[in-house]
């Protein structure tokens, strides 16, 4: 199909997504929700299913944001206060990891917390979640690098084998655009600025595709080479990776009085053009029909995210509607929804493939992004946490 025949055929799938079909994928999500609440209780799931099953675990990982932002999410739809409780519980375990700097000298400061801290403020009004905010955005800030401009992606401050960003950083920005917001301080949101400038120039290619990571010289900042961590090849299309440009570039603009970036269009006309036939992405977009590999549903419910975001400023053509289109393929065909036993809300996601990690698993960012999806859709009028 060509890309034209894909977005015609989106289109034509987004007539069957009505408020009815909706809430019934929002009902199927919020009692899975529940469900793992009350095996994982105030502890946290793994960042990927095992067989279908989260291992319960402490808070120690980059992915724990998305388990209590999907319970924010079911508080919000259902008002029922059980969900609120735990994820209050949540709040306090984040506390106390920023106070022991727990496994944070990484960038996904922002996944951390703008969707537990972030999400609970905007919710909540609560001082606590305020507080916690602003001190994950100086941990998060405490990460930019003068040289190269940018928010160093991995490993301990300054270690020179480290000296780059990654493709995800984009979501992680709104935390220091928020924290200028509500502490009137300019220097988050002038670093996010420049990192997201940063991006622009480097990780992103001149023909809209992405790389996953970009390395800089850590003795005088210059760009240095492009390269890849989880995506087949350093020139390949990590397929994630491009699902993070579309969602988290309009995410970013949101703050900016500028208008998105010229080559927008194209970085989604990359991912759609790359779709097999059932219009979900393998992990890599060096595989296709004709030489196929593991799918990761992961990456098309980000690109949903990121297309309905894209919607309110009319960055992309039929944007509201091609997302619909999407969604319906994975509600229909990806979901867990006749699954009693399995635990996430999306089938067929990939963690990291060369590490043999999560393939073929649901994966907690995967069923975060889809339930968000769900409920922007639902709700247009629902404040986002990302």
């Amino acid at each position: 199909m060509t890309i034209e025949e894909k977005k015609a055929r989106l289109l034509r799938l987004s007539e069957k997504v009505t408020e009815e079909w909706l809430k019934e994928q929002m009902d199927y999500c919020i009692q899975k929700i529940e469900q793992n609440m009350d095996r994982f209780g105030t502890k946290f799931p793994s960042a990927c299913a095992t067989n279908g099953r989260y291992r319960i675990k402490e808070n120690d990982d980059w992915t724990n944001g998305f388990w209590t932002g999907m319970l924010w999410l079911a508080y919000e739809w259902t008002g029922k206060e059980k969900f609120l409780i735990i994820a209050m519980e949540n709040i306090q375990s984040f506390k106390e990891r920023l106070d022991t700097h727990f496994v944070l000298d990484h960038h996904d400061i922002g996944f951390l917390y703008s969707l537990s801290a972030g999400a609970g403020y905007k919710v909540t009004m609560n001082d606590l979640c305020r507080e916690e905010m602003l001190a994950a955005a100086d941990v998060l800030l405490a990460r930019y690098q003068e040289r190269g401009s940018f928010i160093q992606a991995w490993g301990k401050y300054g270690d020179p084998k480290e000296y780059r960003l990654i493709i995800d950083s984009l979501i992680n920005l709104p935390l220091l655009f928020e924290a200028t917001d509500l502490s009137g301080n300019t220097c988050y949101r002038e670093a996010a600025l420049k990192h997201y400038q940063t991006v622009l120039q480097t990780v992103i290619r001149e023909d809209a595709t992405t790389y996953h990571t970009y390395y800089f010289d850590p003795e005088t900042g210059n760009p240095s080479y492009g390269a890849t961590h989880q995506g087949h090849s350093d020139n390949s299309i990590w397929a994630r990776g491009q699902s993070w440009a579309i969602l988290g570039i309009p995410l970013n603009q949101n703050f900016l009085p500028t208008p998105i970036p010229e080559n927008y269009g194209a970085i989604v006309d990359v991912f759609i053009e790359h779709l097999p036939e059932d219009l979900v992405p393998y992990w890599d977009f060096d595989f296709n029909d004709q030489n196929p590999s593991d799918k990761d549903s992961s990456a098309l419910a980000i690109a949903i995210c990121g297309l309905l975001e894209a919607s309110i400023n009319q960055a992309y053509p039929q944007a509201k509607l091609l997302a619909q289109g999407m969604i319906y393929q994975l509600g229909e065909y990806y979901s867990t929804k006749d699954m009693e036993n399995n635990e996430g809300l999306l089938l067929h996601g990939v963690y990291a493939h060369a590490e043999g990690k999560g393939i073929d698993e649901p994966n907690l960012w995967g069923d975060y992004f889809y339930l968000q999806a769900l409920m922007c859709l639902l709700n247009p009028n629902w404040t986002r946490y990302l």
